[in-house]
């Protein structure tokens, strides 16, 4: 039976339903605002994994028919996922992890499939909606409900689940997920934002998120059906007290060293040790052994941050690891950075291109596909952690550590019209332990300084964690790697010294509330400015020049109606010009023409070229035309690329003239004055007017 709960929400009517679609899944939910419709269906396994992690995939995918468009290339169905739904799909991913019993090892599959886009309302806040209110509406084991929303302002105004209009003009684009009394998730960029602006704008993301939780609630309430037994394999309690006599001193011991390598090397030492002094006690229980192992690990370092307020590292809570900067490693990239914060290197290239390099996006979220000037791709090759692993594509966590570093930087970057030129970072991780990605934003930052983009501000990150046990909680600055395996939040807050331009907050617990949150943001902004000195010391601000290597870009507004002219049939003109020149020329719809090269002096010459062929003859004005046909009664010179006009033959000497081949001949080049355009357009030249008058003869004498 289809069952429907419908509620204004956002200024516009929300509906979740159940019964009609996917109805041998686990639990299904549509759920739709406005006209963008999202189905979310659920399934769960009835057995146990004994992976190391617990088995949740979230798959998140756009459908071409929900914006009444087939997709483009070769193959006309949809392909592997776009980066956009790969963030969607870790977006909802980060969201509800959290709220999975501890424990829980079945294998869940969340499918998120957007039905209908309205090309007004965003789809990925209403999949986690409706991925929440199908996890709760089945047997699944989960903690819920939770929701999300899109927060945005504009002039001044908050405004929830904006349109996509509405973010155009938004100086904030975060969204934000919890339960009715805490958060899971946040995921944003800012216009430097103020920390107090963020704590302002989470509040009212809570209150939205609550009122969502309700209807969901009323729906779980009405339709949904008892949860799936299990129970939480308990490790046996002899093989606890005997590894815990073993090795809690030497894992104390091991968590003291501040070098990761000689820390991760003494622990592997206890590991093996223990695990071979009872391999013979207990033969069959070597995953119970390194499962009491990692839970001493994680026991002892939280104990010493919570119970000393001293790290692994030996820091204190609010301390950043000593930082160095390089600029201009690379000879050939056009700007390149080598950022190294204790152990977390990465090494950032910046390439400048031209409009031809921009990147095409297939969007059924917008009416047109659109284009991207700047890209920043992110890479983690598995020996800046010194692993050997398959060599695959590139993960979902590498597209969103670069999707969180180009927020970050984006926002800085100066507008099209003022630096015409297609910017592409690339952020190599060579060494990391902890917050690479923030690393990359520094970098990044850096390298688009050396390159001379006219960054706004420099941008700096800096990751915060949470250790919390009861009323004990203690936020720390610069979490190392296994501070963020072992501890209960990863805070990314990326900004200048004005304010803050990306934010991202995953956790490992059931939620945190604001109050903590504005304790990392205050703690952020102490990091990150320190961080900014640091930077300061090695680049302040951007070049003045661009690299040699980099291509010189000069840009010409001309009229609609003549582009025709500079490309030529068949682009004969445009291409011969970029032939003569060896620029690269291109010619929007709206008469901006866009004209590259390595060589100043070359697009120079192509702009020379390109005005010659669109300006407008004026009366009066002197050219310097060709020759291209001779009649009986004058010549036609080209004084403009395909403009002629006539020199009639009273018009090429002072002196009486026979024949017109007397003067001229075709192909001649010939300087001559423009003296008149009639209504018709015809143009008459003279060169007559460009001589100097013959002195006149001085009459005979009369003898007498």
């Amino acid at each position: 039976m289809v069952k429907h709960v419908e509620r204004p929400f956002a200024g516009r009517d929300l509906r979740i339903e159940t019964g009609r679609l996917a109805k041998q899944a686990a639990g299904s939910a549509l759920v739709q605002h406005g006209e963008t419709m999202v189905l979310a269906a659920i399934t769960v396994s009835d057995s146990r994994t004994h992976l190391p992690f617990f088995p949740l995939t979230v798959e998140y995918r756009e459908k071409s028919y929900a914006a009444g468009k087939i997709p483009g290339g070769f193959f006309k169905r949809e392909g592997r996922p776009t980066e956009q739904e790969l963030l969607a799909g870790r977006l909802i991913d980060r969201s509800i992890r959290p709220l999975f019993p501890k424990g829980f090892q079945n294998e869940v599959q969340v499918f998120v499939y957007v039905l209908s886009a309205d090309q007004e309302n965003d789809a990925d806040v209403l999949g986690l909606t409706a991925a929440s209110t199908a996890l709760a509406l089945s047997r699944t084991p989960w903690d819920g409900p939770v929701a999300g929303v899109r927060i945005g302002r504009v002039e001044g105004e908050w405004l929830v689940n904006p349109t996509f209009q509405q973010l155009e003009m938004s100086d904030l684009d975060m969204v934000v997920a919890g339960t009715a009394d805490s958060i899971t998730m946040v995921e944003g960029g800012a216009l430097e934002l103020s920390e107090q602006e963020i704590s302002e704008a989470l509040e009212i993301a809570q209150k939205a998120i609550l009122e969502l939780v309700e209807i969901e609630q009323e729906v779980v309430r009405e339709h949904g059906v008892p949860k799936m037994e299990w129970s939480k394999e308990e490790l046996p309690e002899e093989i606890v007290t005997k590894v815990s006599e073993l090795a809690q001193e030497r894992v104390k011991e091991a968590l003291s060293l501040a070098e990761k390598s000689e820390r991760a090397q003494a622990l592997a030492s206890v590991r093996s040790d223990i695990a071979d002094q009872l391999a013979e006690t207990f033969p069959d229980n070597v995953g119970d052994v390194k499962a009491v192992l990692e839970d001493i690990e994680y026991k002892t370092m939280r104990n010493q941050v919570l119970e000393h307020g001293e790290r692994i590292d030996g820091r204190d809570l609010n301390s950043v690891r000593p930082i160095t900067c390089e600029v201009g490693l690379l000879p050939r990239a056009h700007g390149t950075a080598l950022f190294t914060r204790g152990q977390t290197q990465a090494l950032v290239s910046t390439t400048l291109g031209t409009v031809a390099d921009e990147q095409r996006i297939e969007n059924i979220q917008l009416q047109q596909d659109t284009t991207k000037s700047f890209m920043l791709h992110y890479n983690f090759p598995s020996f800046s952690v010194g692993e050997v692993r398959p060599i695959r594509g590139v993960s979902r966590r590498e597209i969103g550590h670069g999707n969180l570093a180009e927020r970050a930087l984006q926002a800085l970057l100066p507008s099209y019209d003022e630096f015409p030129y297609t910017i592409r970072v690339v952020s190599d991780i060579l060494e990391s332990n902890g917050s690479s990605s923030m690393a990359t934003v520094c970098g990044g930052s850096l390298a688009l300084m050396d390159a001379g983009v006219p960054l706004k501000s420099a941008c700096a990150g800096v990751a915060m964690g949470l250790i919390a046990e009861g009323d004990r909680v203690a936020v720390l600055t610069d979490i190392l790697g296994m501070e963020d395996h072992l501890g209960d939040m990863d805070f990314k807050v990326a900004g200048t010294r004005e304010g803050i331009t990306s934010i991202q907050m995953d956790i490992k617990t059931q939620g945190i509330t604001l109050e903590i949150l504005r304790d990392a943001l205050a703690k952020a902004k102490e990091g990150r400015l320190h961080i900014l000195d640091v930077m300061a010391q090695t680049l302040s601000e951007h070049r003045s020049s661009l690299s040699k290597y980099a291509p010189r870009i000069i840009t010409i507004q001309i009229k609609p109606d003549r582009i025709g002219d500079i490309i030529g049939p068949k682009g004969k003109i445009i291409r011969g010009i970029q032939e003569q020149t060896g620029a690269n020329i291109n010619v929007e719809d709206t008469g901006v023409v866009t004209i590259s090269s390595t060589d100043g002096k070359a697009g120079e010459r192509a702009r020379d070229m390109i005005e010659a062929i669109v300006q407008e003859p004026e009366v009066g004005t002197i050219y310097e035309g060709v020759v291209k046909s001779t009649t009986q009664f004058g010549a036609f010179v080209e004084i403009i690329p395909g403009v002629e006009g006539l020199l009639h033959i009273s018009e090429l000497q002072h002196e009486r003239t026979r024949r017109t081949e007397d003067v001229v001949n075709k192909g001649d080049v010939v300087r001559v004055k423009l003296l008149e355009v009639d209504s018709r357009g015809k143009m008459r030249l003279s060169r007559k007017a460009l001589l100097d008058k013959p002195a006149e003869e001085a009459p005979e004498k009369e003898t007498s």
